[in-house]
This record gives structure tokens, C-alpha cells and sequence, in this order.
């Protein structure tokens, strides 16, 4: 904080004590499924959140059912304001690329829905623990794998 901050910070002449600062919203890239059929149900969610404080652009993926919305907006009230104004579900987008996952094929994690390339995101403990491969399992699968080079002994 510079000298003129803090010149500024003691002679502040404005109503309300200097201890409440609001808190600035940063700027964030919201994903959001909402199922889009035409393009008037694009047209209809492109306009639920258009005019919207704080959002700086709009882009709709009607192929995948993604709309990305960027700007200073809490993700919640986004997806509530689309919800209320088209009467669409609308969730934050579940789905992330099947690289970030350990094991993209588990049960709870894979989904046919998904578009291409993506799985399903957990973040429930008790799901991902359904997901991880315990030590036997790897030794079991690794035994006969061709980057185990004591593979040949076995067989």
C-alpha cells in the first residue's frame, strides 16, 4: 500500500467507517448445462442472462447443452436467474475432461450422456473412494502389463 493510500484511508471524509470494504467480485468463467433444442431456446437463455450485472459475454454451445457465461457474477445466481427466466433445468456444468480423472471408467464417474472426451466431475468422498484402484488390484494389473519388464518370468 503506497503513501498516498494511506493518506487517503486516514482522512477519508466519506459516511461509514473505513473497516467495511466491499469486496470486489472477480472475474470468472461459469459453466452451465441447460438443455438447448432450437434455436429459441438459445435465443431465450442468450437473453436470461444477457442482461445480467456484470457479464461481459455470452457463448452457447447448443451441441454439448453449455452455455459459458464470463464477468463478475456468482456461478449460483447465474444458474438460478437461467432456471427462473427460461424454466429450464439448469446445473453447473458437471464435466470435465477424462485426463483429469484417475479412473475415467469407474461406476459414478462414467456417464452416456457425457459429450465426448468428458466424464462426470466427483467431488463426493465416498464416490471417489468407489474410483481409486487399492494395491492388490495395481499389482494384479500391472503383473501382465507390457511396461512390466519381469512380465516374461511370469508366463
Amino acid at each position: 500500500m503506497g503513501a498516498l493510500d494511506h493518506l487517503s484511508n486516514i482522512f477519508d471524509c466519506s459516511s461509514g467507517s473505513s473497516s467495511k470494504l466491499k469486496k470486489k467480485k472477480q472475474l470468472q468463467t461459469v459453466e452451465i448445462k441447460v438443455k438447448i433444442d432450437c434455436e429459441g431456446c438459445e435465443r431465450k437463455v442468450r437473453r436470461s442472462v444477457e442482461g445480467m450485472k456484470g457479464v461481459n459475454s455470452v457463448q452457447i454451445d447448443p451441441k454439448h447443452h453449455k452455455l459459458t457465461v464470463v464477468g463478475y457474477v456468482e456461478p449460483n445466481k447465474v444458474v438460478a436467474r437461467v432456471a427462473h427466466r427460461t424454466g429450464k433445468k439448469a446445473e453447473l456444468w458437471p464435466y470435465v475432461p477424462y485426463d483429469v480423472v484417475a479412473h475415467p471408467y469407474a461406476p459414478g464417474v462414467y456417464d452416456k450422456k457425457a459429450p465426448a472426451g468428458y466424464v462426470r466431475n466427483i467431488e463426493d468422498p465416498q464416490l471417489s473412494q468407489l474410483t481409486r484402484a487399492s494395491s492388490t488390484e495395481v499389482r494384479y494389473t500391472t503383473a501382465f502389463s507390457d511396461e512390466n519388464p519381469a512380465a516374461c518370468v511370469v508366463m
